[in-house]
């Protein structure tokens, strides 16, 4: 037969005390305990293997010491790894982490966050969030990564900086014609810029202007290998062909090299290419890819920070991005 669970009057009887004591030991409060009382109360949890209910407690302290992540791909190498981290930051301050992913979609990202407020989660983080999230009279912080909104506080990397230093290392390799990967409308399409650009096409087009160069084609596409894929075969079809690619995303210079491969043509004698992200499988690519690497740790230990200390402030804090170099550049 199963073995009954230890309950707090087992611990009572065992210690000689109340059943309140018990809670007032476990609990830590809100009446104080003579040390002496308090040491027979934790030898009876120690001898009689209790375990509290973890979860009740936090709901009757108000809170769960739990967080809600929302990223919008679990799939995605660049989310996984950034969870892993705020999983990491978060256990050190001894919370735990709910997550969950929207797949791009803003009704879906909408009600992910209204379903983890209902388990009462402590605090949200909200990884490239589509849109402000409905957290009126909710009473739970929230905090966006990658990603500036209005109405509360966000960290992320600097985008436009590393990406205009990733270009200003391909126009130092002597690339005068320089093509971008970007995502966009979720086809691959030669031009056709949003109203507003994205912080990696402006470092881009920012590299580009300095050193009195032309804009390169422009493919936008999904950020993902298949997007990356299709785009770079729609940039080799273009009247003057780049000598050299930037790719706003991992996944999509992975696609890239692949249609470079199919094309015929050797990375990075004849294509150049360096992408932004960063995470681990770019290592071990053929040839390795030169990233600017986001700071992932660091993003995940300043948000968990964050929502942890409860800024009033909205404030929108940027962290340095890595330019790490390897064969795909043309480095040795």
């Amino acid at each position: 037969m199963p073995k009954e669970p230890v309950t707090r009057n087992d611990v009572a009887e065992y210690a000689g005390v109340s059943t309140a004591v018990v809670s007032y030991v476990v609990n830590e409060g809100p009446r104080k305990v003579a040390p002496e009382t308090r040491e027979r109360v934790l030898e009876a949890i120690r001898a009689l293997g209790y375990r509290p209910n973890a979860t009740a407690r936090a709901l009757r302290m108000g809170t769960t010491r739990t967080f809600g992540l929302i990223t919008p791909d679990g799939g995605n190498p660049l989310f996984a790894e950034l969870a892993k981290a705020i999983d990491k930051a978060a256990g050190a301050r001894g919370y735990s982490v709910l997550q969950t992913s929207t797949d791009g979609d803003p009704a879906t990202e909408r009600a992910k966050v209204a379903e983890l407020l209902t388990r009462r989660v402590s605090g949200l983080l909200l990884v490239a969030p589509s849109e402000d999230p409905e957290l009126i009279d909710a009473g739970v912080p929230a905090i966006a990564i990658n990603r500036v909104l209005p109405t509360i506080s966000s960290v992320r990397p600097t985008y436009r900086e590393g990406a205009r230093r990733g270009v200003e290392h391909l126009i130092s390799h002597g690339h005068r014609l320089i093509g971008l990967v970007i995502g966009g409308s979720g086809s691959s399409v030669i031009g056709a810029a949003p109203h507003a650009r994205p912080e990696r096409e402006l470092g881009w087009a920012d590299a580009l202007e300095a050193a009195g160069l032309p804009e390169g084609p422009i493919a936008r596409a999904t950020f993902s290998r298949e997007g990356g894929y299709t785009a770079a075969r729609r940039l080799l079809e273009a009247d003057q062909r780049p000598t050299a690619i930037f790719a706003s995303s991992d996944l999509q210079a992975i696609g890239i090299l692949r249609a470079l491969h199919e094309a015929g043509l050797r990375v990075p004698e004849e294509v150049a290419v360096v992408a932004f992200d960063g995470t681990p499988e770019t290592e071990y690519t053929w040839p390795p890819l030169t990233v600017v690497r986001q700071p992932l740790e660091h993003l995940a230990h300043e948000a968990v920070h964050r929502l942890i200390e409860g800024e009033e402030a909205v404030e929108a804090l940027t962290l340095p991005t890595e330019l790490i170099l390897r064969r795909s550049c043309g480095c040795p």
